[in-house]
């Protein structure tokens, strides 16, 4: 067993048997994109990664915001959130077992002390969603959604949409809490990044381009939207093709290039980085012939993903009502499919492509939230054939994952 530049055991591979990639999330993108030998790491290697306060603290605001919509509209309120936040934390409890040592001290009143804390920012962030959206005037047509499509050219897309809103006229809207903050300006490009995908996604299965994509920052109360156009997904579908033949060749040759960022300071595979003194595992897959010319992976294959548009951000005060999103729709069938409205018929002028400042929240009727779709789990940073673990992060990359989204 390997040990960690602090004397400290590191951990040991996952046991499940090592296979080549068969499908691409945003999260495993982004990894590619921040370091091929992360993406390594967490998709063939599959080694194991310690829990963090932040990651888990997102994940257990996710369920709080998913489960709120099960009672009827007038029950939607911060106290009743707040109240679902401890049955929440016991079932993810169960659910992951290592999670019993996040808290764990040799002092137990001390590690009371930072676990009712921790609670207790949990609370404040649930209770700050109430300041961006209004959960009694929204329908959703679906929560925790697992979509997936395969490409004209084979590659499977999959990821987990936080929740779809549809509006009477068949408008869609994609939906993304985020428990951080909201990035400055000169990041937020790769921020949407995982909302053009989810949003191509929809395209391919659907033909449907949605007409809002929105990220709700609770961490600094700021809503983040952009409008899509065919474009847009025409182009983040160019390259996701180009960063999956990158990824395949470092498959086929084993070539993954460590890439060093700042983010590497919060790096759980630090032991097996040769940027850190430290030697990945042996390579599990058979060795491919090089590409002709020995030439080496490009550390970024395709560059920055996406257009190089400006985002609008609103904070929690209300704000005009001139973009709004369309309202929700009033009359969501339990369990129904988006519906199949062509691309042509969604699609905007370039003028529309300029992001909106948030509204408020769209109007819906009184028609009962549709169930929400929970996808078994998969091995943490596994692009597997098994549908993937919603394992929303809190502070981005830098915070570490539990696994793929």
């Amino acid at each position: 067993m390997e040990t960690s530049s602090d004397g400290a055991a590191a951990a040991a591979p996952s046991a499940v048997a090592a296979a080549p990639p068969a499908s691409l999330s945003p999260s495993r993108a982004g990894d590619f994109m921040q370091c091929p030998l992360l993406y390594r790491f967490r998709v063939i290697d599959r080694l194991p990664e310690k829990p963090s306060e932040a990651a888990t603290r997102g994940t257990l605001v996710h369920a709080v915001l998913e489960r709120l919509f099960d009672a009827p509209a007038a029950e939607r309120t911060a106290p009743r959130a707040k109240s679902l936040i401890p049955g929440q934390w016991e079932r993810l409890r169960q659910a992951k077992p290592e999670l019993a040592d996040l808290f764990a001290e040799a002092d137990e009143e001390a590690a009371g002390e930072r676990l009712a804390r921790w609670l207790t920012e949990a609370e404040a962030l649930v209770e700050r969603w109430f300041s961006l959206e209004d959960p009694t005037r929204l329908e959703p047509a679906e929560r925790e959604l697992f979509v997936e499509a395969s490409l004209d050219s084979g590659l499977k897309l999959r990821g987990i949409i936080d929740r779809v809103d549809v509006a009477p006229t068949g408008e869609v809207r994609i939906v993304d809490y985020k428990t951080g903050k909201a990035p400055r300006p000169e990041y937020a490009e790769g921020a949407l990044f995982q909302m053009k995908f989810y949003a191509l996604v929809v395209w391919r299965l659907k033909g449907i381009v949605p007409r809002r994509l929105q990220l709700v920052y609770l961490g600094s109360g700021d809503v983040l939207t952009y409008d899509p156009v065919m474009a847009d997904l025409e182009r983040v579908e160019r390259k996701l093709l180009a960063l999956w033949d990158a990824i395949r060749l470092a498959t086929e040759t084993g070539d993954w290039r460590p890439r060093p960022t700042k983010l590497c300071g919060w790096c759980d595979h630090q032991a097996h980085c040769p940027e850190f003194g430290g030697t990945p595992p042996p390579y599990p897959l058979p060795i491919g012939t090089r590409a002709s010319g020995g030439d080496r992976l490009p550390v970024d294959p395709v560059g920055p993903v996406g257009d190089e548009v400006p985002v609008a951000t609103a904070g929690s005060a209300g704000a005009a009502a001139a973009g709004d999103p369309p309202p929700a729709r009033t009359t969501p069938a339990a369990g129904d499919p988006l519906p199949a409205r062509t691309a042509a018929a969604t699609g905007h002028p370039p003028a529309a492509r300029t992001p909106q400042v948030a509204g408020p929240p769209p109007q819906a009727g009184a028609a009962q939230a549709a169930p929400s779709h929970h996808p078994p789990s998969a091995a943490p940073g596994a692009d597997s054939n098994q549908p993937p673990s919603r394992a929303p992060e809190e502070g981005g990359a830098a915070q570490g994952r539990m696994g793929p989204d």
